[in-house]
């Protein structure tokens, strides 16, 4: 009786869910597999615009190219905030920058000359449009809150659809197909059932992580370090000292690379605030992450370290949260996984496709006493 209810219950929320947020999620679906492999895409569109980088010698250091950036774009009173050194030898110094407008461009630096080799801004470039349209519509922070929603329904959508896989009750015929000799309408279930069931799980935890990351108000975060009995650590800041400028970038640099000096730097995070210290990540040897879970603050005024990160030697908050971003974009199992989730995002199309033709037919059927 109550595998009943809880079946009736699901089917009601299953089929009306997907009905209502069916457009949105094939809108984040597709641009979601579109993004799986952006980095590889605009390497080649950058490379069509600003020409290769050719490995020549040693690279210039970083502390010298965010000089020669604050040189060019200082009189636009552009805001440098990150800068990310070339991770193979055959790209570019990348850094951000922010306008008094909040607007975001990019600027690419030649890493053996130093020679800027061209800018664009993020929000009008064709990455920055998919962005934004998967994360917020081309809609602000409005947009923002509908896609968290969204996310969140997609979880509940993946839950109750793996409660109505009719494989709980013949574990191979809920992943069979019926092509031959099968009525049009059965072909259709049978394609939405195992395309759900393969997708549902990897669905349920984009949207979990979509969702964590779009509505803060929810304060995700804040649980899984209560749940986890883990102490959730302060913001590091740095203490200005009166009449004393901050070290130079060089000396900060110097500092945060002696600290795990055998990490790769992966991004710096440059002093906004007279309070805000300079934050270097880095990657281990032994993390997989792409751009390292190793953080290491150092106050601007002292050079002194103020908080470290080791992304070898996570809290159990830290552990959990660390894998958001290779659950939602699916680099958790290398190309494999991302190869597998160009089709998980192409799957709630066929699965509105699919669901809309049931729901259809259902609607159809003559209620009994009705010719």
């Amino acid at each position: 009786m109550l595998s009943a209810k809880l079946r009736a219950v699901s089917f009601f929320i299953h089929r009306w869910l997907g009905l209502a947020i069916g457009i949105l999620l094939c809108i984040a679906g597709l641009t979601g597999s579109v993004l799986v492999f952006w980095h590889e895409i605009d390497h080649w569109v950058l490379a069509q615009r600003l020409g290769t980088v050719v490995p020549a010698g040693a690279i210039v250091p970083v502390a010298a190219i965010i000089e020669s950036i604050k040189t060019a774009y200082g009189k636009k009173q552009w805001n440098l905030s990150t800068v990310a050194p070339p991770q193979s030898a055959e790209e570019p110094y990348q850094a951000w920058l922010e306008t008094p407008a909040h607007h975001h461009w990019q600027v690419f630096v030649h890493p053996y000359t130093g020679q800027i080799m061209g800018d664009r801004e993020w929000e009008t470039s064709w990455v920055g449009l998919i962005y934004d349209l998967h994360y917020k519509l081309l809609a602000g922070e409005t947009g923002t809150l509908v896609m968290g929603i969204v996310a969140l329904l997609t979880l509940i959508l993946s839950l109750t659809g793996i409660v109505l896989w009719p494989g709980w009750r013949n574990f191979m015929a809920g992943f069979k197909i019926k092509w031959k000799n099968a009525h049009i309408k059965r072909t259709n279930f049978d394609i939405h059932k195992v395309s759900g069931i393969i997708t549902a799980i990897f669905l349920g935890l984009i949207g979990f992580t979509g969702f964590a990351w779009n509505v803060p108000q929810a304060k995700v975060n804040e649980a899984i370090y209560a749940v986890t009995f883990t102490p959730k650590p302060a913001a590091p800041v740095s203490k200005p000292i009166p009449g004393q400028q901050p070290l130079s970038i060089a000396e900060l640099i110097q500092r945060a690379e002696a600290v795990i000096p055998d990490a790769t730097m992966t991004y710096i995070v440059l002093p906004k605030k007279p309070d805000s210290p300079l934050i270097v990540s880095k990657r281990q040897t032994q993390e997989s992450s792409q751009w390292g879970n190793t953080r290491v603050a150092i106050d601007q005024f002292t050079g002194e370290l103020i908080q470290l990160t080791d992304g070898l030697k996570p809290t159990r908050a830290e552990a959990i949260m660390s894998q958001f971003d290779a659950v939602h974009f699916g680099t958790f199992g290398g190309l494999a996984t991302r190869i597998l989730y160009v089709f998980v995002g192409l799957a709630p199309l066929a699965l509105l496709i699919t669901g809309f033709v049931m729901w259809k037919h259902q609607r159809r059927v003559p209620k009994p006493g009705h010719s």
